[in-house]
């Protein structure tokens, strides 16, 4: 297992030390729907997703597959796919993995609600791209995409969030 800390803008292991953002409401051990916070302690990387139009299979420990222009992950805290991935048109609220920004180019979905799935702890949390000015996320640990593959090669299996 390698596990990496994800503390003060910093994200640590393996002998890395990457700039990272993580949600606008910082790192909660009280998460909830929409708080915009990421969740506080030990999430597993359980696969990787990503655009194979963009990138290259990401190497990794963990499961791989790409992504399709009809991906998409649910947030409805009312919808049976509640924290799921979901295949769009969607009819419950959602969000699209397909992205313009880059953002979502490469995703590590961590275990953050999934088993079981409790509607409202959290959904779609997520390692990802950041945006260029590195601003907050929803609740997801975001670095820049050099260092996403970086980490993720270099054995990544956890992430545990400190503040």
């Amino acid at each position: 297992m390698v596990e990496f800390v994800y503390r003060d803008g910093v994200l640590q292991g393996a002998g890395l030390r990457l700039r990272a953002v993580c949600g606008r409401g910082g790192v909660s051990g009280e998460k909830r729907e929409g708080d915009g916070a990421t969740p506080l302690g030990r999430m597993e990387l359980v696969r990787v997703l990503y655009r194979a139009d963009r990138v290259k299979p990401p190497v990794c420990p963990v499961p791989v597959e790409p992504i399709g222009k009809f991906d998409g992950w649910c947030d409805d805290v009312g919808d049976a796919a509640y924290n799921r991935r979901v295949a769009l048109p969607y009819g419950a609220s959602h969000e699209a993995l397909w992205r313009a920004d880059g953002v979502y180019d490469v995703i590590g979905v961590l275990g953050w609600n999934l088993s079981p799935v409790v509607p409202g702890r959290g959904s779609a949390i997520f390692l990802h791209v950041a945006t260029p000015d590195f601003a907050p996320t929803a609740g997801c640990v975001a670095l820049a995409l050099p260092d996403v593959l970086a980490a993720l090669a270099a054995g990544m299996t956890s992430i545990l969030a400190l503040g």
